[in-house]
């Protein structure tokens, strides 16, 4: 047993209150704009037999990359507009593996004046409700000065697509 003097006693530890958080839910593939796959890797899985955690934020950053590629409004080499991560966020509800592939479902929660909120759906193959869910936050900023920009027309055209219904 600690003891502790009532002279020097111990601080209270703070911790942030839960009682406000939903317990987080695996969505269904009908929950997101665009659904695209991805391919496992060898290399993904790890010593327990399943995709590491950290390879989903790679299967997120893939699925919204490829889009805006896709779309005509990202250029990785000469654009003078980027997207930064500057949050990024997971939830887990079941594994995946190599050598089955993933489904990638993505949409936009929210379009700011220089930033996007995408949240990101990952299904094993043929599943209907998501093996993790999460999101992650793009600013946008010009190339050479690192600096937020506004959006550009034709990027918020892409980012308003993939936009659900209310």
């Amino acid at each position: 047993m600690m003891r502790t003097s009532r002279a020097n006693p111990q601080p209270p530890i703070n911790r942030p209150s839960t009682a406000h958080m939903e317990r987080p839910q695996a969505q269904p593939r009908s929950a997101y704009a665009r659904l695209s796959t991805i391919s496992t890797r060898w290399m993904d899985n790890d010593v327990y037999g399943h995709v590491n955690n950290v390879v989903y934020y790679s299967y997120f950053d893939t699925a919204v990359n490829a889009y805006l590629i896709e779309a005509g409004v990202l250029d990785i080499h000469g654009g003078e507009v980027i997207g930064l991560v500057i949050e990024t966020h997971c939830n887990f509800f079941a594994s995946l593996a190599f050598p089955r592939p993933v489904t990638a479902g993505i949409r936009v929660a929210h379009i700011g004046k220089s930033s996007v909120r995408y949240e990101i759906g990952l299904f094993d193959d043929g599943a209907d409700m998501a093996a993790a869910c999460g999101h992650f936050v793009h600013v946008y900023v010009d190339r050479e000065s690192r600096r937020p920009v506004p959006l550009p027309e034709p990027l918020l055209d892409a980012l308003r697509a993939l936009q659900m219904p209310a």
